[in-house]
């Protein structure tokens, strides 16, 4: 193939306008025109298959509907609106009144809980909340808590302590003239996951979702071309499913589909084909049920995709090779971050994609390996991951986040003279490529060895009884730690001799990798801690382990 890279890097410039409004990117500006405002903004579907299309056009008038309403609720330039809902159109409208009105829209997952949503609606002091069916009990419930907010949008929710959306929206017109901000306007606050750690509150300004355009156009095969239609599983109050799908979709004029309902590998083919999707951000997770669910799909199903990008956990060989024979697509790995997104990724159309490589710095952004002093590291030697104030050519990187809310230790932490610290490890190959090396809590020592667990993790997953895998240390007294696998097999082998195979997989990985790094311990388990977006919550294992270790210590074991 011919490599582009080398020309389109350094040529690429900023352009960030001094005014500049999501909303009136991703929405207003396409209905202004008539011809354009009929195009399909989002194609929905619900859990019983229930369809929908609202256009361009519809969009922006209930946009407008909902901004006029936020501002007789008296919502001013800077207060919180709270958006609990999945993949549906309203919650599109909510951002996006949100954005009209100069407000921060603080989206929050609809599988929190009341303890989880009161955390943050508290600590974000959100005024409003627009929430459904599905997670109208749970809001109220977090309510208590919360004294700022006080008041409810209701979608398909009748409560007395609630607005019904219908009866706001109605009361309003359909015209209303945006709050002009400028591009370093606060627009979003999104909350970090929480694994390592209390969830903290990163405030993005609205030249955020310019900062993920690049490599958005890069991971997705240079978006948009005619015809293009995105999906991706991803919940839309999460960065990846907003900043990697949503957002830019609608950036570029283009239909994204919706939908309701939990995740499933049949589903998935199903929406794939029947909406004709040409381009998708699936989680390694995800990708890998699809996997061993659909071994064939192409066989079964009618589809149109030109173009996929993974993100939020290592592809893997196995899926990466899988995704290229069975899907005809190879998967553009990308790596970023709520506070920085879309950093470093493939383009395999414009450079070669390396299976397990996370690729090379996206046009727009100065990102390296850095050690404990922020100097590059040398080739092939593991660093953190870190993102420049400013480009190659000294202009502000406009993807990088204002700070975290209401914490100014947290950002301060956070960088490491002009270098913002991701806290992921990588090491970049004499090509250019990183490689990544897991969460620098990820990584531990064992017998002077440092493992990292994501290469432990491909290769155990290469083996044929094994779904999925996480390695944790457990604490040792001699080693400092082990190496523990906890591993879920594949329903048809969970009968098999666990001892047996125990032996099998150690040895397995022992052939493979270095004797160092196979698991002195595999423990078999149906399920592994994850996320909501997919991750695996190594914590979690960590802490399991640390726990069975004091409570031996205390028994005297």
């Amino acid at each position: 193939m011919n490599d582009q890279y080398s020309e389109l890097y350094p040529s690429y410039q900023w352009f960030v306008p001094s005014q500049f409004n999501i909303a009136q990117a991703c929405v207003h500006r396409w209905a202004e025109n008539p011809v354009e405002g009929r195009r399909i903004a989002i194609f929905h579907e619900n859990e019983l298959g229930q369809r929908e299309v609202w256009t361009y056009s519809r969009l922006a008038e209930a946009t407008n509907q909902l901004a006029g309403g936020l501002i007789k609720m008296g919502v001013m330039p800077g207060d919180r609106v709270a958006v609990v809902m999945g993949q549906r159109p309203e919650t599109v409208a909510a951002y996006m009144a949100a954005f009209s009105v100069g407000a921060i829209a603080l989206p929050l997952s609809p599988l929190f809980g009341a303890d989880s949503l009161a955390v943050r609606l508290k600590d974000a002091e959100a005024r409003v909340a627009v929430v459904d069916a599905s997670t109208g009990p749970e809001l109220l419930r977090a309510q208590s808590q919360c004294p700022a907010l006080t008041q409810i949008i209701g979608v398909d929710f009748p409560h007395e302590a609630t607005i019904p959306w219908r009866s706001l929206l109605a009361r309003q017109a359909a015209e209303f003239r945006p709050v002009p901000t400028k591009s370093g306007s606060p627009a979003l606050l999104l909350y970090t996951s929480g694994t390592t750690g209390a969830p903290k509150g990163a405030l993005l300004p609205h030249s955020a979702l310019i900062g993920n355009l690049p490599g958005f156009v890069a991971s997705q095969n240079w978006f948009p071309q005619k015809g293009d239609i995105f999906w991706s599983p991803a919940d839309w109050t999460w960065t990846g499913g907003l900043m990697d799908a949503l957002l830019p979709t609608l950036y570029f004029g283009h239909a994204i589909v919706g939908t309701l309902g939990r995740f499933s590998p049949a589903r998935a083919f199903e929406i794939m084909e029947r909406y004709q999707v040409t381009n998708t951000f699936l989680f390694p997770t995800a990708l890998k049920l699809m996997m061993q669910e659909v071994p064939q799909p192409r066989e079964h199903y009618q589809l149109a995709l030109r173009a996929m990008m993974a993100a939020g956990e290592s592809v893997g060989q196995v899926a990466f090779e899988w995704s290229q024979q069975a899907l005809g697509v190879t998967p553009n790995e990308m790596f970023g971050q709520t506070e920085m997104n879309y950093l470093v990724g493939n383009s395999h159309r414009k450079w070669m994609a390396k299976p397990g490589s996370i690729g090379k710095p996206y046009p727009g952004h100065q990102v390296a390996v850095v050690d404990a002093q922020g100097k590059p590291c040398p080739v092939d030697t593991v660093g953190e991951i870190a993102l420049n104030r400013y480009d190659i050519h000294g202009h502000p990187d406009p993807v990088l986040f204002l700070g975290y809310w209401r914490n100014d230790a947290a950002t301060q932490a956070k960088f490491l003279g002009d270098w913002c610290l991701t806290g992921d490890l990588a090491s970049v190959d004499k090509d250019g490529y990183y490689w990544y090396a897991g969460r620098s809590d990820d990584v531990f020592k064992s017998s002077g060895y440092r493992i990292g667990p994501g290469e432990i993790e491909d290769c155990l997953l290469r083996h044929a009884a094994v779904a999925n895998a996480a390695v944790v240390p457990k604490p040792d007294g001699t080693r400092g730690a082990l190496v523990k696998a906890y591993v879920v097999l594949k329903p048809e082998v969970r009968q098999h001799d666990s001892d047996a195979l125990q032996a099998e997989l150690q040895e397995y990985v022992r052939q493979r990798l270095a004797p160092y790094q196979m698991p002195r311990e595999v423990e078999f388990v149906d399920r592994l801690p994850l996320t909501s977006t997919g991750k695996i919550r190594r914590h979690v294992l960590r802490a399991r382990e640390q726990q069975r270790i004091a409570a031996a210590e205390k028994s005297g074991k």
